[in-house]
């Protein structure tokens, strides 16, 4: 194992990232095995997971510099399932995104990399700074590239938030006419923006969306709105004769209303629908992809979920009972990524 490690090491100074790829997945593979440690009754599993967090990273960074973001992704994911409070492991995670196009969740990944650091009491204030540019850059060209809905932050404080919503709902159609079909403000959750502390120290926001087609604004209100997110199309089951249905679906609906979930989440830490409430939505989003028998995006999309449940405990507080919730959802993705089959906690909120 040491061997692997110090080569792939050595190809990375070399810059033969094809090698050192190969050596690191070598390195993976026998940590896997046991072989992490030399004494396995002397160490802790959190030794095994952070050493295994740091092969995965090396990875990362090895596909993103062969130009196989996509790869990189699903080693990020890992890295971050194995070490969630480590910011770096979520930086790589938007430097993937990012790569992909997929910007509003490279800037959900700056945001979780900002905060952890500054939680862990991260003492460079310049090294903060730069992860807000960073979150601040990926909402902007998230914003830039979206044409179905448009956004407004309003400054909250301690007001009646009925009131500040009706308000925010009124000057956001003032100020964007063209996106005036379907209007709402996220009442679940206070929104932050990457501003500097010491400019708007603690400020909060609220959320206001409006959008161009009204059921997709309807659609993503609904979501957004509930305790249980439950996608379009999941109360019917899918039958081969209507995969063209649900790709046509998909296509004309479905992006365009992940696309505003995912905006939804950059800004937003803590969700009051409750800490799985993202992960609930994108076991929603697999089970889709499932049904129009898109199995390798399904299984990132299920590895992402559990990257996101493992962050969870370390952003906000989280109750026995969400705990509970927490960690049968994180034993279903790993069921569904084996491929076994039963009654999960998931299908059972499905049913719900």
């Amino acid at each position: 194992l040491r061997a692997a490690l110090r080569e792939g090491r050595a190809r990375c100074r070399q810059r033969d990232f094809a090698a050192a790829a190969a050596k690191f997945s070598t390195a993976l593979e026998l940590c896997s095995k046991g072989f992490a440690v030399e004494d396995p009754l002397k160490s802790s599993p959190d030794d095994i997971s952070r050493l295994a967090s740091w092969i995965e990273s090396k990875l990362v960074i090895c596909y993103l510099k062969l130009g196989q973001p996509g790869l990189a992704l699903h080693h990020s994911h890992r890295s971050i399932i194995q070490n969630p409070s480590h910011f770096c492991n979520h930086l790589r995670q938007a430097a993937c995104f990012r790569c992909l196009h997929r910007y509003s969740e490279a800037a959900r990944s700056a945001m979780v990399a900002q905060c952890l650091y500054v939680l862990a009491e991260g003492a460079r204030l310049e090294t903060s700074d730069l992860l807000q540019l960073y979150w601040q850059a990926m909402t902007q060209e998230a914003l830039s590239g979206e044409v179905s809905f448009s956004v407004l932050y309003t400054p909250f404080e301690k007001e009646d938030k009925a009131d500040k919503i009706k308000e925010a709902n009124k000057t956001f159609a003032e100020k964007h006419p063209d996106y005036v079909q379907h209007i709402f403000t996220d009442p679940h959750g206070i929104h932050l923006l990457p501003e500097k502390a010491e400019s708007h120290p603690g400020q909060q926001y609220l959320l206001t969306l409006g959008f161009r087609n009204k059921e997709i604004g309807k659609t993503v209100e609904k979501f957004v709105t509930r305790k249980l997110p439950v996608f379009p199309g999941q109360k019917i089951t899918f039958s081969p004769s209507m995969e063209e249905e649900a790709e046509t679906f998909w296509q004309n609906t479905e992006k365009k209303i992940m696309a505003a979930m995912a905006f939804i989440g950059s800004t937003k830490i803590k969700d009051e629908r409750g800490p799985c409430a993202r992960a609930i939505e994108q076991f929603h989003h697999a089970s889709l992809l499932r049904h129009l028998q898109r199995g390798e995006e399904q299984a990132q999309v299920m590895t992402q979920a559990m990257a996101e449940l493992a962050t969870v405990p370390y952003l906000q507080r989280v109750s026995q009972e969400d705990d509970k919730l927490l960690q049968s959802l994180m034993a279903d993705a790993v069921d569904i990524l084996t491929g076994r089959t039963g009654e999960h906690v998931w299908t059972k909120i499905q049913k719900v």
